[in-house]
């Protein structure tokens, strides 16, 4: 027969594990050596932008994110590439729509090497 512990108080025993001190402190530590290497790879590639690498901290777990301010899903194309395209926005400053073309760009995968994961494409980014 086995015996069910009744303290967990409505919690999963891996949200107790996860919870520990010590567990946190080896994630956390994780997480910083992997948003090092993040950065050392990002700063091999940057000419330009604005794209930085973050850690946030989760309700047990800490993630490393690629961040670009820049929008139009830059973050993505950074990590994945994309593929070559061109779409008409609004100047605020002239008062006209405009084109606006970008080439295409292979995935440098910054997060993936970072972190040893093996580097999955489905395709590359469509804007």
């Amino acid at each position: 027969m086995a015996y069910v512990y009744r303290g967990l108080n409505g919690k999963s025993l891996g949200e107790i594990l996860a919870g520990l001190d010590g567990v946190k402190a080896v994630h956390e530590e994780k997480a910083f050596e992997i948003a090092v290497r993040a950065e050392e790879l990002l700063l091999e590639h940057r000419l330009e932008g604005q794209a930085e690498i973050d850690i946030v901290k989760g309700d047990f777990d800490f993630y490393v994110v690629l961040s670009d301010e820049y929008g139009d899903k830059a973050a993505l194309s950074i990590e994945y590439g994309r593929e070559a395209g061109s779409k008409k926005v609004f100047n605020p400053k002239t008062g006209r729509r405009e084109t606006v073309s970008w080439g295409a760009m292979e995935g440098l995968y910054i997060l993936a090497r970072a972190s040893n994961l093996p580097k999955r494409r489905k395709g590359k980014v469509k804007l």
